[in-house]
């Protein structure tokens, strides 16, 4: 089958996974795993480490079964966790198998997920949390996916990157005094090693999100929900709601901040640009060089 064949499909099936799990000979994982999926003709990215293995990829229905499998008898996927959805058009423009020390950077010993974990908690049983008002609920991830949505009642810890998470919790909580925590973060992953740093570090009891806020949003009603906006996705449907349906985001180009439909009606807004996160901090320089990729694009020079 083409590229050009399975480029204009209406629909694709994107998997979201991660498990952490002991990996050796990572080069030859890598190798053996970049040529499979040029061969399913997937896009997308798959991230190795000692720690284990992280990824969203996407492809047709087939092509996504047969390599499930190979990951499944590879890495036993199933015992971490895996997700689907789909995207309308195509998700990611190629397929990338990378290794890296972390398959979510946390930068500390701490952080031993496969030694230890907090509770796992299932979506029917997190609204419980939420209103509960002896827990600390804290998202976990960055600023700017806070913005366009996240759970009542939790915590922003105001950070812009994962590794700022580390310095919040040493320097802004207390394990004598915060007895229960829970976390939650896009799939489950970067909690994962959060619940495992905070246990290291004092804390008495600690839950997470089983499958995070895109799980959530699979399984629970828009009537039953706490969750309030749209949540972000590291690929070209930029953000998801209930259902896991695209909510009609853009992502600026120049700062990569996540913008609704009526962002971009603003005069701060030029699609490869600016937006109102950013207009103020360019130069009449990188505003003309800007300019000049947002011309190339549209003539088709980056495909």
């Amino acid at each position: 089958m083409s590229a050009n064949l399975i480029e204009s499909f209406s629909a694709w099936k994107v998997l979201a996974l991660y498990r952490f799990v002991t990996l050796e000979n990572l080069d030859a994982l890598k190798a053996s795993l970049q040529a499979r999926c040029d061969e399913l003709q997937l896009c997308g990215t798959l991230l190795l480490a000692p720690e284990g293995i992280n990824g969203t990829i996407a492809g047709t229905e087939s092509a996504m079964k047969a390599i499930l499998e190979d990951l499944e008898t590879l890495f036993h996927v199933s015992q971490g966790e895996v997700k689907s959805s789909y995207a309308e058009g195509k998700p990611f423009r190629r397929m990338k198998v990378q290794i890296k020390k972390e398959i979510v950077t946390m930068r500390t010993p701490k952080a031993t997920p496969a030694e230890v974990v907090g509770t796992y908690v299932e979506p029917q049983d997190w609204n419980a949390l939420l209103e509960d008002p002896d827990v600390l609920v804290l998202d976990t991830r960055n600023e700017y996916e806070m913005t366009i949505g996240t759970f009542k009642n939790a915590v922003n810890p105001h950070i812009d990157a994962f590794t700022e998470f580390v310095p919040y919790v040493e320097e802004q909580l207390d394990p004598t005094k915060t007895k229960k925590v829970a976390m939650f973060c896009t799939g489950g992953i970067r909690c994962e090693k959060a619940s495992s740093f905070m246990l290291n570090q004092g804390f008495e009891t600690v839950y997470h999100l089983k499958g995070g806020i895109l799980k959530y949003l699979e399984e629970i009603p828009p009537e039953e929900s706490l969750w309030d906006g749209a949540c972000f996705v590291f690929d070209r449907r930029v953000a998801v709601g209930h259902g896991l349906a695209e909510e009609g985001y853009e992502m600026c180009f120049n700062c990569g901040w996540p913008l609704k439909p009526a962002d971009r009606t603003l005069a701060s807004f030029e699609k490869g640009v600016s937006c109102l996160h950013c207009v103020d901090r360019l130069t009449p320089e990188s505003i003309a060089r800007l300019r000049m990729r947002q011309r190339q694009s549209d003539a088709g020079l980056f495909e």
